[in-house]
């Protein structure tokens, strides 16, 4: 058996704090500074993390390599199996034409440039962050807003920023089932403290939208539908991830902020001419004008109207005991790791959900979509390979950094640090949701921010007396913010709106409202960290 130590450098809790972040300080430089590769720096990650492991913390090599061949597997099963599947129905919309049949729809909805960027931005965006997420709904929704007439640099703008609030909880909930995972707190009460989170951001970011439109003007004519898309959004987002599923929670906030929209009759008001001139610069797509039989409409909706069936057939009591029943759980071979107290870590056992993952439920929901929109069978297979293909890069960059984060996590390396960082005692709170902001400004994901700081951010909670969900999900909550400053953004929407090489141009303009926003996180964070808003809380 491996016993964890926590001062494993010359007896000193600082210096086995600062070599225990090597592997961390490595990627992040490598990321932010050198400005390498994701996959290549997660792998560069990892072979520090190994040999810190090893020398400075003994833990013996087979088992340190085993801890990384399973936070490995747990990167393929169930995070990118949920990835892979999700953006494989999305490519097979695309690949029939019913994408854009949907875009058209959308852009039917109103002629107000100022709602369209809620709509196509906001809800749309959040419903393919929902399903794909990894950068394709600031791509996507950027190249729609230009096609509806948008100046290239506002329809970044505007993407960018809109791209925060369902970040937490998108491609079927990976963040949190990440978060949840590597942190060892129970799904449901992650999911439920990010739910009474996030959805307070999503009461602001339509206001922020119209703004960045539209300015004053924008606030001041179009606030209603605003206000009414974030509160319906902010609702659903709290409701399904605290009582329903958080796979469901981004699939239902979109549809609930997009069907707010439609009942506002403001929202329907036709904009001035003048409105339309000093916010449409750009040329408009004529492929717009096209009209859809009402047939095709409805094929082009039913693969999220079969998704959110299949997920919520999956809560019901009767099916989800019967799915839970089909979870294999065993003990993970050549692992046998103690905590620094000397009982056996949860690590050392491994459970894969065969059955019950959203990654699965996705996969049965993309054959049933297949069979409604007219694809060949032989078709979409070769489409889900091509997915694969696809994101072989983002594969290795997850599977890379999740076995970082086991490594650190088994050996000890993020308990020493966690310790260190308790010494923030109240403030920790406050710097809480800025470790989770750093964490994706620089590597793009909030899946891989929770991988490298949840289980410090639960490790300095319980030190410091604070609560380990409430830092766990502060973690996830501020680093959505972050997702608009990340490079990795920042180049997918300038390629998309074709700005390549403005990425400086864009992160000024974005910069100040994510630091606005992270702002107002860290506030509610330690508000809810104090007697002011812990009734907040689960």
């Amino acid at each position: 058996m491996y016993v964890q130590e926590l001062e494993p450098v010359a007896g000193s809790l600082g210096l086995s704090a600062l070599v225990a972040a090597l592997p961390l300080v490595i990627v992040l430089v490598l990321l932010g500074g050198v400005r390498m590769k994701a996959h290549l720096a997660g792998l560069t990650g990892l072979v520090a993390a190994v040999l810190v492991a090893r020398l400075a913390y003994g833990m013996p090599l087979g088992q340190t390599l085993s801890g990384a061949a399973q936070g490995a597997v747990f990167g393929l099963f169930p995070i990118l199996w949920i990835v892979v599947n999700a953006l494989w129905v999305y490519r097979m919309t695309v690949r029939t034409r019913h994408f854009d049949i949907l875009r058209r729809s959308f852009g039917r909805l109103s002629d107000d440039p100022r709602i369209q960027a809620l709509v196509v931005a906001f809800c749309f965006g959040a419903l393919l962050e929902a399903l794909a997420g990894f950068g394709a709904p600031v791509a996507i929704s950027a190249v729609m807003l230009v096609a509806l007439g948008f100046e290239p640099v506002r329809a970044a703008v505007v993407a960018l920023v809109a791209n925060t609030a369902p970040v937490a909880f998108g491609a079927m909930g990976t963040p949190v089932v990440t978060l949840a995972q590597v942190t060892g707190l129970p799904l449901d009460s992650v999911a439920s403290v990010v739910g009474r989170q996030t959805p307070l951001l999503a009461l602001v970011v339509p206001l922020v939208l119209v703004w960045l439109v539209d300015g004053r003007r924008g606030l001041r004519e179009t606030w209603v539908p605003a206000l009414a898309c974030g509160v319906a959004f902010a609702v659903a987002q709290f409701a399904a991830s605290n009582y329903v599923s958080a796979q469901l929670a981004d699939i239902g906030a979109a549809l609930a902020g997009a069907g707010a929209l439609i009942a506002v009759p403001r929202a329907r008001v036709p904009a001035a001419e003048s409105v339309r001139a000093s916010v449409l610069t750009g040329a408009r797509s004529e492929e717009l004008d096209e009209q859809d039989p009402p047939r095709e409409v409805l094929r082009a909706y039913a693969p999220y109207a079969l998704i959110v069936v299949i997920f919520s057939v999956a809560q019901i009591p009767a099916v989800k005991d019967r799915l839970a029943r089909t979870t294999r759980t065993f003990d993970w071979p050549f692992l046998d790791v103690a905590g620094p107290d000397g009982e056996p870590v949860a690590g050392n056992v491994f459970s894969w959900p065969v059955v019950s993952t959203g990654g699965t439920l996705v996969l049965l929901a993309g054959i049933c979509t297949a069979a409604v929109i007219g694809v060949h069978a032989r078709v979409a297979v070769r489409e889900w390979l091509a997915t694969v293909h696809e994101l072989r890069f983002a594969i290795l960059t997850v599977t890379s950094v999740l076995a970082l984060a086991y490594v650190m996590n088994l050996s000890g390396q993020a308990a020493t640090i966690g310790h260190c960082v308790a010494a923030a005692g109240a403030g920790l709170a406050f710097l809480s949701p800025v470790l989770g902001w750093f964490g994706v400004a620089v590597t793009g994901s909030d899946t891989s921010a929770n991988a490298l700081f949840g289980a410090l951010q639960v490790t300095a909670a319980r030190e410091s007396g604070l609560s380990p969900e409430l830092l766990a999900a502060a973690n996830s909550s501020g680093g959505v913010l972050g997702k608009m400053t990340s490079p990795q953004n920042l180049t997918i929407a300038c390629a998309a709106v074709g700005l390549a090489g403005r990425e400086g141009d864009l992160l000024r303009k974005v910069l100040p409202w994510s630091l606005g926003l992270l702002l107002v996180m860290c506030l509610i964070v330690v508000g809810q960290s104090t007697p002011v808003l812990d009734w907040m809380l689960p």
